[in-house]
């Protein structure tokens, strides 16, 4: 069959080529006329463990550094409860005399610790003696190399920095230059908001420090001992910063390192942590972080600079460029990011515009995912607050998810690979949490986790609102990547060691969790649907019910995919009839009285009606059970449900609503949301008079929640790839939500299920040139549909 399709591909070729961009405006660097002053306007770099924001300044240069390894905590103890699952049979009897009250108030008790925190390592300060103004600044990221780059002139004198963190020589770079021999001189030192002392040894200024053994969330507001330091305890950390010198003089000062009188210097930045696994106590069982840092230098510095970076863009651009974008002619003149961005949100045409934040998520995600078992966190790699947002950790009911959406639609299938290890972290501690919490076998994972694979409901033991701390479908929703990731690659390796036992044991909670309703059907209880309340017939709010429509929707896809990958391996009838005979008896989708796929059991109303979260359309997308051909009263009722919440909503609710536009085949409308996920947004503590606020982009194309989240880059880079292509078990459908802006263009690379990558090109929204090649070899009966 795969033969066959690709004759028809060749039968058909009728390309008619399309004109090139008239105009200088990139679709792969972003660039500035001044420094940064804020975090949302600095440039972000990374090697996937390594993390850096880059302000470059001109008198002094800040550089806020992360690894991905650094969090506050240690090792979770998943028993913490182990009574917990006592409390649901009284929450299911106050659920069945519908006292919603007090099922809430009861669900309280089902509830453990808070998640820790992804830590700030700190920052790096490079300060130059400039007396004179500067003039000709220029500071640019270019993504397509992973290469930052600042100019400036000062008295005649040009000076350039070149930024690059190498995922192969495990370092950051730097290469300081002056146009005139001599001009050249900076110090460089550290400070941080973690525990730690600096050394010197020759040309390297040694830091040594250790993250909070505890750190609680910033929403828990402003309490005693928020964050707790013992030197006995919490992860240890190495940063090194050498300086290599063509000319000059290195000076070494208690604390600071620095260059007198040079021409060319290279800086050098190796940061390690104890980090030894989520199970191993980082302060006794870990690595040893300063031989690691020490090994990285020792083995970098004797190379040439330029074979150091030439090494580093071909690692990167084994990811980046495997697929090329091109929407056609474009008028949209030269200008700085920010001001592009500005210019489009008054609704004027940018297609390169769109197209850089489609690639610029991709430059994410090979930036913050390159660590086993540590995927990207809510601000990938780049925080710096020792209490972030939302503890800048793994909060499951959508943004972890998300972050991953475009992972293999758009060819990056490897950096998948974290959340695959990650996901069976979690199921190690999801078992417990399933037998202690719930009562039940199998594994679960609920709202938030950490670099530790808790997997608890949150709370603070009773001080968390149910309404987002009590959901436990995060391990349901999650088993779903392991089947993306098995039908993108077809690796049934893969499927059958890794993906399954975790799929099973997902299911397997799932079929323990459920209870029949009063009509026989299978629901859960309790259940809440992430971060939404409703209203009762009598008036009163709640968040704990029972049969949830989000819930049942995860379990459905769950189940479903259970059962064909226990298909394909011809592995385990017995519990694949088990799963079977439950998926026929779960309650079944309801259309409410506004023609709305209804949220709760019954056809109660929202008590916000325009709720960012949409977890109950989760069989549209990212689910698959719910299409426009197959189940349109569904489809539709879906359609009123985005409609009713409206399109003004928070950066990685813009991303889900643009993919779920998508899947309802609606172009155009998929297209205007895009459009608003990129209204400009000033930086959160700029405070001038017409400050620009909501979801959507900051200056440097980081997603504004707002505060910054990058779910929604992802999500709003794996929408571009939905428009273009959608895909089944089944079937692969070209330009299937084409808007009329994008009426010509071309893409390369682009990833269908099955195996396959795709090149295309079209006019007048019409293909005229496809070839699909099918990355492995598999007997599989696929369609191809325009």
């Amino acid at each position: 069959m795969i033969n066959r399709i690709h004759l028809i591909i060749t039968a058909i070729t009728l390309f008619v080529g399309i004109e090139n961009p008239a105009s200088a405006q990139s679709d792969h660097l972003l660039w500035y006329n001044k420094p940064a002053q804020f975090f949302e306007e600095t440039m972000v770099l990374g090697n996937g463990k390594l993390g850096a924001a880059v302000f470059g300044g001109i008198k002094s240069d800040k550089i806020f550094l992360n690894d991905a390894t650094l969090w506050s905590g240690e090792p979770v103890n998943p028993y913490m409860n182990p009574e917990a699952y006592k409390q649901i049979p009284s929450i299911r009897e106050a659920l069945k005399n519908e006292n919603y009250k007090l099922a809430n108030e009861l669900n309280r008790k089902v509830q453990g610790a808070f998640s820790q925190s992804y830590a700030p390592l700190g920052t790096m300060h490079i300060k130059f003696n400039h007396t004179d103004s500067a003039s000709m600044y220029r500071r640019e990221l270019d993504i397509s190399k992973s290469l930052s780059k600042i100019t400036y002139n000062v008295s005649g004198v040009t000076f350039t920095r070149e930024y690059f963190i190498s995922k192969p020589a495990r370092v950051m770079m730097i290469k300081l230059t002056s146009s005139k021999k001599g001009a050249l001189s900076f110090n460089v030192d550290f400070e941080s908001l973690l525990k730690f002392e600096i050394t010197n040894q020759g040309n390297t200024l040694r830091v040594k420090g250790y993250a909070p053994y505890h750190a609680e969330p910033v929403y828990r507001g402003n309490i005693a001992n928020s964050v707790k330091f013992d030197e006995n305890r919490g992860t240890r950390f190495s940063s090194l910063f050498r300086i290599k010198n063509t000319d000059g003089q290195v000076i070494i000062q208690h604390g600071s390192i620095g260059l007198k009188n040079g021409t060319e210097a290279i800086l050098y930045i190796a940061i390690e942590t104890s980090f030894n696994g989520f199970d191993k106590n980082p302060a006794t069982e870990g690595k040893s972080d300063a031989l690691l840092a020490d090994s990285c230098l020792k083995k970098v510095v004797p190379v040439n600079y330029e074979s150091v970076k030439h090494a580093h863009i071909n690692d990167y651009q084994n990811y980046f460029n495997r697929v090329s974008f091109n929407l056609g002619k474009t008028n949209a003149p030269e200008l700085p990011t920010d001001e592009r961005l500005k210019r489009y949100a008054e609704g004027k045409e940018d297609k390169n515009l769109e197209i850089l934040y489609f690639q610029f998520g991709r430059y994410l995600l090979i930036s913050s995912s390159r660590t086993a078992g540590v995927p990207a966190n809510l601000q990938g790699i780049w925080n710096p607050y020792i209490r972030p947002p939302w503890s800048s950790n793994y909060t499951t009911n959508i943004n972890l998810q998300e972050n991953y959406w475009l992972a293999e639609n758009t060819n990056l299938s490897e950096l998948h690979e974290p959340l695959m290890k990650f996901i069976g972290h979690v199921a190690h501690t999801g078992k417990v949490t399933a037998k202690t919490f719930y009562g039940v076998e199998g594994w679960a994972l609920c709202h938030n986790s950490d670099i530790w694979a808790m997997s608890n409901p949150v709370g603070g033991f009773g001080q968390g609102d149910p309404v987002w701390a009590n959901w436990n479908m995060g391990g349901t929703w999650l088993s779903t990547h392991l089947w993306e990731h098995y039908i993108f690659t077809l690796d049934k390796n893969f499927l059958k060691q890794k993906a399954y036992p975790l799929m099973k044991g997902a299911a397997r909670f799932c079929l323990n969790w459920l209870v029949k309703d009063k009509k026989g059907n299978l629901i859960t209880s309790p259940s809440t649907s992430p971060e939404a309340s409703f209203i009762t017939a009598d008036g009163s709010k709640g968040s704990t019910l029972y049969g949830g429509t989000a819930d049942l929707a995860m379990i459905r896809e769950c189940f479903l995919q259970t059962i064909r990958a226990s298909q394909i391996l011809g592995t385990d009838i017995t519990f694949r009839k088990e799963v079977e005979s439950a998926l026929r008896q779960l309650q079944p989708y309801q259309v409410g009285k506004n023609g709305n796929l209804q949220e709760w059991y019954y056809d109660w109303d929202d008590a916000d009606p325009k709720h960012r979260h949409q977890s109950h359309l989760f069989g549209l997308f990212p689910g698959h059970h719910i299409t426009p051909g197959l189940t349109p009263e569904l489809a539709n009722a879906c359609k009123k449900t985005l409609q009713i919440k409206g399109d003004e909503t928070t950066g990685w609710s813009k991303g889900w609503r643009i993919n779920l536009w998508a899947r309802l085949l609606d172009g155009n409308h998929a297209y205007q949301m895009y459009r608003t996920l990129l209204s400009y947004v000033d930086p959160d503590q700029y405070k001038g008079p017409d400050k620009k606020t909501g979801g959507g982009t900051y200056p440097n194309l980081l997603d504004a929640h707002p505060p910054f989240q990058i779910d929604g880059n992802f999500g709003g880079a794996a929408a571009v790839a939905e428009m273009l292509v959608q895909s089944n078990e089944n079937q692969i459908r070209l330009l299937p939500a084409l808007p009329d802006a994008w009426d010509t263009g071309k893409i390369k690379g682009i990833c269908a299920r099955g195996g396959f990558e795709i090149e295309m090109e079209w006019q007048n929204k019409s293909v005229k040139k496809y070839t699909i090649t099918q990355k492995k070899e598999e007997r599989h009966n696929w369609s191809i549909t325009e």
